[in-house]
């Protein structure tokens, strides 16, 4: 595989690349190529975390892409996650990769880090101050999107160190690329700022897609629109029943015609049809009769002119995702640890 073909595969996840010339240059140049995502330990695993996680990672590995998945742990704990325990968030680390597992991920292929380890480090608080000389305390509330908050929210002095401490796991973990969703795009934008101020690599940042959440679209930042467990009603969880993802997406945001603010359409295109070669719907012979569609493009076309109603469109995605789903749903039913510790993290007190 050359690195035309690499850079291609890498486009297909990254729904912004910054930049683009650069990551070719990276893929021409250099064999061995790091990239990471991060997650706070902070709850239930929804469909972004358990489903498209999984999807984006696979295909980073087929473009020879070495993968890190970064467990935050102590910026869960920074950030009041879990109340704050740091206990019940390890807990939820080591559930996280019960949920990769079930979702497909091959742990042998990828690496796996505790923040809680890297902070050990000896230079890690030394870079940790130097970045933060970097940032003005207007810079880093802007930048506190990245962990859910807002500039309005009442925030902990720990919690304004979080921007700072993003910025210093990308060059403690020394990686090529920010392989993070559009909502991290502010911490990427740190690190590839101060980089050459601190003569560190300058990160390509490739953020991937959010997926909307059940209500659609809401406001304009991106953390208003996505899918989050911490809004019941905007997520679908990967331990959710048959009947109950039924009823979320009979609830769903779905307007007739309406292709911009349409989550279902959102998950067809971003999770069915990259795991299945056709999108089937199934409906008496009165209403159309059933009907296939080999492409995302002619789904979206027919629902754009009315010919496929709302209601078979959440008929046929909540088959396909309870299809997706049921893998991750039956691994956490089967295996004892990933029981254990379904059952302890589902027992917490979940804290914004």
């Amino acid at each position: 595989m050359d690195s035309m073909e690499r850079l291609e595969i890498l486009k297909e996840v990254g729904e912004e690349i910054v930049t683009e010339q650069e990551l070719k240059e990276l893929l021409e140049t250099k064999s061995k190529i790091m990239a990471y995502d991060g997650f706070e330990p902070s709850g239930l695993a929804h469909v972004p975390f358990g489903l498209l996680r999984a999807l984006n990672v696979q295909k980073m590995l087929k473009a020879k892409i070495d993968f890190t998945l970064f467990l935050a742990d102590y910026h869960a704990f920074a950030n009041n996650k879990l109340s704050g325990d740091l206990e019940s968030i390890k807990k939820c680390s080591d559930y996280f990769i019960e949920v990769w597992k079930a979702a497909g991920l091959d742990t042998k292929k990828i690496k796996i880090v505790y923040a809680s380890d890297i902070i050990k480090a000896p230079e890690y608080f030394d870079m940790l101050l130097k970045i933060s000389k970097q940032l003005t305390l207007q810079r880093v509330l802007r930048a506190v999107t990245i962990m859910g908050r807002s500039e309005k929210d009442s925030l902990t002095s720990a919690q304004l160190l979080y921007p700072a401490m993003q910025v210093t796991d990308i060059f403690q973990l020394n990686v090529d690329i920010c392989q993070l969703g559009m909502d991290q795009r502010r911490a990427n934008m740190l690190a590839r700022e101060i980089a050459e101020k601190i003569n560190r690599k300058k990160p390509v940042a490739v953020h991937h897609h959010m997926l909307l959440g059940l209500q659609g679209i809401t406001g304009k930042e991106i953390t208003q629109n996505k899918m989050s467990k911490s809004n019941p009603k905007s997520a679908i969880l990967v331990h959710d029943s048959e009947d109950e993802i039924k009823k979320k997406i009979n609830s769903a945001f779905c307007e007739a015609k309406n292709i911009e603010n349409n989550p279902l359409l959102d998950y067809s295109k971003h999770l069915i049809f990259e795991k299945f070669s056709s999108f089937e719907i199934n409906r008496p012979a009165k209403f159309g009769g059933n009907e296939s569609f080999s492409s995302y493009a002619d789904l979206e076309k027919s629902f754009a002119e009315g010919k496929l109603h709302p209601m078979d469109l959440k008929n046929s995605v909540s088959n396909y995702m309870e299809q997706l789903i049921a893998p991750v749903r039956k691994h956490f039913e089967k295996d004892s640890k990933a029981k254990r510790l379904f059952e302890e993290i589902k027992a917490l007190q979940v804290t914004r």
